[in-house]
């Protein structure tokens, strides 16, 4: 039997054990009274079993219990000092290890996560700071060029002020999508859900966005075989404003003449999948674990150049899982990208 094994009563008694039998070989040794051999054993069993135990309990358990407290780090209830007192010197030292082991592991757990939550704390501030840093900057350069002299050319000033509005509305959007972000995350942005057909308002939205997308001429349609009406039960007007953010993205990085495809599906009764591809320029597999991060770029110059806050797929997230669903990407290099997200379907 593994020692590590025993409690202390057991530790005990196994070593009381060991120490009295010598004592009985060395009576047989010098006497050949058998008896008083045996009554040598028995006392020295007795007075070392109870010298060990309370050694054992005393010294080393009260330790233990200590350990067990600072663990736990509160103020031990009755019914707590109780376990302390009777139920845990029962346990044997190889259970009370593991316990141990255990608080270990869920401190490291703990201390993994906070380390991850203060990178992504640092990433996010320093990103907004470039962010919000871009737009103002473009500002100042525009009024200081205006103050020094610029401001009596009517044609140059009137060109410096529509630039430096076009920068606040980059600035005003980027805190409208941060302070939506937050709302979203606190559960103060209320969620009204209402029956409506999802295919429905894929064209509205579709439509909105070839309205807008005079450049690249991309060809919108939903795949064929869904374009029977699937009913979902969601907010409305913040699906559309997913459905919007992912049709954008898909029109930003796609080449001209490029195809957006829709795709609606019903899993389950319970819920409904729909689906955004497009054939552009895809993401590389490592970028996918991040892409829903606020402020995360794939290629930081160009997505930047292209324009948006970089908060569109944080938001759409953020949405979905608002409505206790789900959202996911997946993605090939030049071959396109597919971002499919699950709503309730509608309740019959």
């Amino acid at each position: 039997m593994a020692a590590k094994n025993f409690s202390p009563t057991q530790l005990a008694l196994y070593t009381a054990l060991l120490a009295s039998i010598p004592v009985g070989i060395c009576f047989l040794l010098s006497s050949t009274k058998w008896w008083l051999a045996l009554v040598a054993v028995l006392c020295v069993f007795i007075c070392n079993f109870f010298i060990f135990r309370e050694v054992l309990r005393r010294f080393i358990y009260r330790k233990i219990k200590l350990i067990y407290k600072f663990i736990y780090q509160t103020k031990a209830s009755k019914r707590e000092e109780m376990y302390y007192k009777y139920v845990l010197p029962q346990k044997s030292i190889q259970e009370v290890e593991e316990d141990v082991q255990a608080w270990a592991e869920k401190q490291n757990e703990e201390l993994e996560s906070l380390r991850s939550t203060e990178k992504y704390r640092r990433e996010f501030l320093q990103n907004f700071s470039h962010e919000i840093k871009t737009p103002i900057f473009a500002v100042q350069g525009y009024l200081d060029t205006l103050l020094s002299g610029s401001l009596e050319d009517e044609q140059l000033n009137r060109k410096f002020i529509t630039k430096a509005s076009s920068n606040i509305d980059r600035m005003v959007h980027l805190v409208n999508d941060i302070d939506e972000i937050a709302r979203l995350e606190s559960g103060k942005q209320s969620i009204n859900k209402q029956d409506f057909i999802i295919q429905d308002l894929i064209k509205e939205v579709f439509e909105n966005i070839q309205a807008t997308d005079a450049n690249k001429s991309i060809n919108f349609s939903i795949k064929k075989g869904c374009e029977a009406p699937v009913h979902v039960f969601a907010d409305k007007e913040k699906i559309r404003q997913v459905l919007t953010n992912l049709l954008i993205n898909a029109v930003k990085y796609c080449p001209p003449s490029a195809q957006v495809v829709a795709s609606i599906y019903k899993p389950d009764g319970a819920r409904a999948l729909i689906e955004i591809s497009d054939n552009g320029m895809g993401i590389a597999e490592e970028h996918l674990p991040r892409i829903f991060e606020r402020f995360y770029r794939t290629d930081a110059g160009r997505s930047r150049n292209s324009g948006g806050t970089g908060l569109g797929l944080a938001i759409c997230k953020h949405i979905i899982e608002a409505h206790q669903q789900t959202i996911h990407i997946r993605s090939k290099l030049n071959v396109g990208t597919t971002v499919g997200f699950t709503l309730q379907a509608r309740k019959d």
